[in-house]
């Protein structure tokens, strides 16, 4: 192992940079963690702060808007999660069974190219396509309907933006698995017969079936992680019914009434949730397949 290190010394010194930058950027913020068991007091520092235990959870799971935040949370996640997941993989299969090269450039710039666009510019043009007065949606299907303003209409809202933004980025790695195949094998299933959907039946599925797993691993423990910008961005007083989420909440919390130890305890249990669903896929994963990511 030494005599590796000092052969290969270039490498581990670039590799020792990511590894400072995550422990200083990652783990030692962890120490603030005990916030969310403490009434935290900036005058008086984290130890100086009372310890309250799990006041702050317990003050939390009686709130009023608590099962409305959490089931919004998970709703919203877990349609974006089953809608925006297998559409790359679906996209992946498509784009890589065009022949004319620079049309299948032409295709993957056109899906590439909303990834790179700001949420805040997203946000304001799905507020101009909207708009109940000269908006694109509203002149196609001739209504007046402010759909920001519908609760109904916010979920349907946030996943097609999402996957109009970033299905094509998505699918960027399932066809560098694709790229990996073997031409022969093609040219034997050709040979044999076999039509295209039988080429991606028993040649590229199960050629995306390892990343595809670990696609689902890492998305699964992010499953509590609403993106915040564009909830806050198109959140209104009237679809707060369905767009109030646990990430907006505890930014309201922490950084507008500065209750820093109610936020940290509630980002705290957004946390733990997403840990455990993280290890629950992991597990499932495992059991099913030859793929394990923790």
């Amino acid at each position: 192992m030494g005599r590796r290190i000092r052969n290969n010394w270039q490498l581990y010194l670039l590799l020792l940079i990511p590894v400072v930058l995550t422990v200083i950027y990652k783990y030692i913020p962890m120490y603030g963690i005990q916030i969310a068991f403490r009434d935290f007091k900036a005058s008086r520092g984290y130890l100086g702060s009372e310890w309250v235990g799990l006041y702050w959870f317990e003050r939390f799971f009686s709130s009023p808007t608590c099962v409305r935040m959490i089931k919004n949370t998970v709703l919203i996640s877990l349609y974006s999660l089953l809608w925006t997941f297998p559409i790359p993989i679906i996209l992946s299969l498509i784009i890589n069974q065009l022949r004319f090269r620079r049309y299948k450039r032409l295709v993957q710039t056109v899906l590439y190219a909303p990834h790179f666009i700001s949420i805040m510019v997203v946000c304001g043009m799905l507020r101009i396509f909207l708009s109940p007065s000269g908006g694109l949606i509203n002149l196609i299907f001739g209504t007046s309907i402010d759909f920001l303003t519908e609760s109904s209409a916010f979920r349907t809202i946030y996943i097609a933006s999402g996957i109009w933004q970033d299905a094509g980025w998505g699918c960027i790695i399932y066809l560098a698995t694709l790229a990996n195949v073997d031409p022969g094998l093609y040219e034997a299933a050709k040979m044999d017969g076999a039509s295209v959907f039988q080429r991606i039946k028993n040649i590229d599925l199960p050629e995306l079936l390892p990343m595809a797993i670990l696609n689902l691993i890492m998305a699964a423990g992010g499953l509590m992680n609403v993106g915040f910008e564009k909830v806050w961005l198109l959140q209104t007083d009237l679809n707060k019914a369905t767009s109030d989420v646990i990430a907006v909440y505890v930014y309201q919390q922490g950084i507008e009434n500065a209750k820093y130890s109610y936020s940290t305890a509630v980002g705290l249990f957004n946390t733990a949730v997403n840990i455990i669903l993280l290890l629950i896929v992991n597990k499932i994963a495992s059991k099913v397949s030859d793929v394990e990511f923790v």
